[in-house]
């Protein structure tokens, strides 16, 4: 079949790597048991293509393509390395079953492969991993981010993270952990590694543990990615639908969460700025999620949160916020996943639709017991309540502690400009860090 000549054949071919190299990594790792093999072949097969397309054209499939050409480097490079029959005779039988001979001049419009990258997803989040390993793997095979590219949203050294990923390939070797699906009995709790990850790696992009930067959309729109691949693979598992819809939420707010470089809080961003079409999917996603369960009260954590966006992201004005709602699901998340945050977050909701005093009470209850001292957000909201208290001798301390613990420059700024205010309005003397 013609192929249209391709007015940018590179550009395609990154498109295509970008958008696609997940599900052909993942065909090719289970075929060759080997990460190192899978991507090596891929990046031949990409290498061909940015070699062949110019002069013939784009392919109407060019996924299949690239998957195709990586099929055949995958048997040259096992013919050459002389390794063992069992796994080439299996390479073979691939090969044979799952697309058509590696043929580039073929019709690729007819050619197609399995979905593997579920399979991957578990790999990749399998519990034996440590956690930033479980990320970085997952970025690097599933989402396609180069190592230099994973090393600098993370604000880490990219030989650091180059050895991450290493270590994290040797450990899966080492330990033969299987490349497949749990079974059903392990099938929630392997799952929720997974969903652990891909919200990880939106909270890091959403609010950047560390720099001078707020955002890194490109970690949102991965996460995102990744939070779509899953629920397309598992549309039925009703905490994958919360997770999208939660991510999809908060991302909603991004470009009003900042001003001239400066972080602007919820109750004052300007509401016209959120993306309303987010907003629609999101919301529809929690009804979708909240129906699945047998029971409203069985809903979990993703879920829950995903609710509590929804009702921030459905009210047009600050002052039509339905904090009594938020309030009663922080409740039922606490009941469910108990932790000093959840509390922090239950005790903030509390203030906001009891009482600021029984909401600040609440807040020094969880202080007294010292889980929450090095967390700067625990300090935050206690300064904020004491603020709109009008108790500024008291806020400014706590402002002060947690413009010190906290490590993102955006935020730290924020908090440092909130102390001169209370400072100004309180007739203190200014800090000198502020």
């Amino acid at each position: 079949m013609a192929r249209a000549p391709s007015p940018d054949p590179r550009q395609a071919a990154e498109s295509v790597f970008r958008r696609e190299s997940g599900q052909i990594l993942a065909s090719l790792i289970r075929i060759s048991g080997s990460f190192d093999r899978a991507e090596e072949a891929l990046q031949e097969a990409l290498a061909s293509a940015l070699a062949s397309w110019p002069g013939r054209g784009v392919p109407e499939n060019p996924g299949a393509w690239i998957m195709t050409v990586a099929h055949r480097k995958l048997l040259d490079g096992l013919r050459r390395e002389r390794t063992a029959r069992e796994k080439q005779d299996s390479l073979l039988y691939e090969t044979a079953t799952a697309v058509p001979p590696p043929d580039p001049d073929l019709d690729e419009a007819g050619m197609s492969y399995p979905d593997d990258r579920l399979r991957l997803m578990f790999t990749c989040c399998h519990p034996a991993l440590n956690r930033e390993a479980q990320v970085a793997l997952t970025l690097r095979t599933l989402g396609g981010l180069s190592t230099p590219e994973i090393a600098r949203a993370f604000l880490v050294p990219e030989a650091t993270l180059a050895q991450r990923i290493v270590r994290a390939k040797r450990k899966i070797q080492e330990a033969g952990i299987p490349f497949e699906v749990p079974p059903a009995d392990r099938l929630q709790e392997r799952l929720a590694s997974v969903q652990a990850v891909i919200y990880l790696i939106f909270n890091e992009g959403y609010a950047a543990s560390a720099g001078s930067g707020l955002l890194r959309e490109d970690l949102c729109a991965e996460a995102i990615r990744l939070g779509r691949v899953l629920c397309d693979l598992l549309p039925r598992e009703a905490e994958n639908l919360g997770l999208l819809a939660l991510m999809l939420l908060h991302h909603s707010r991004r470009t009003a969460r900042m001003a001239g470089g400066a972080l602007v809080t919820l109750e004052e961003q300007d509401r016209s700025q959120w993306d309303h079409t987010a907003i629609a999917e999101g919301l529809a996603l929690v009804e979708n999620a909240l129906g699945m369960g047998p029971a409203a009260g069985q809903a979990g954590a993703y879920q829950l949160q995903a609710a509590v966006a929804a009702l921030h992201a459905q009210a047009a004005t600050p002052g039509q916020t339905d904090w009594p709602q938020i309030a009663a699901l922080y409740g039922r998340l606490l009941e469910r996943q108990a932790s000093p945050v959840v509390a922090l977050n239950h005790a903030v909701a509390v203030a906001m639709s009891v009482g600021i005093e029984e909401g600040l009470a609440r807040i020094d209850r969880l202080g007294a017991a010292g889980t929450l001292d090095s967390y700067y957000l625990f300090h935050a909201a206690r300064a904020d309540l004491l603020r709109r208290l009008g108790r500024n001798r008291e806020a400014a301390p706590a402002y002060r502690q947690a413009a010190a613990l906290a490590t993102n420059g955006v935020e730290k700024n924020f908090l440092e400009r909130r102390l001169r205010e209370v400072e100004g309005a309180g007739g203190l003397p200014r800090s000198s860090t502020a």
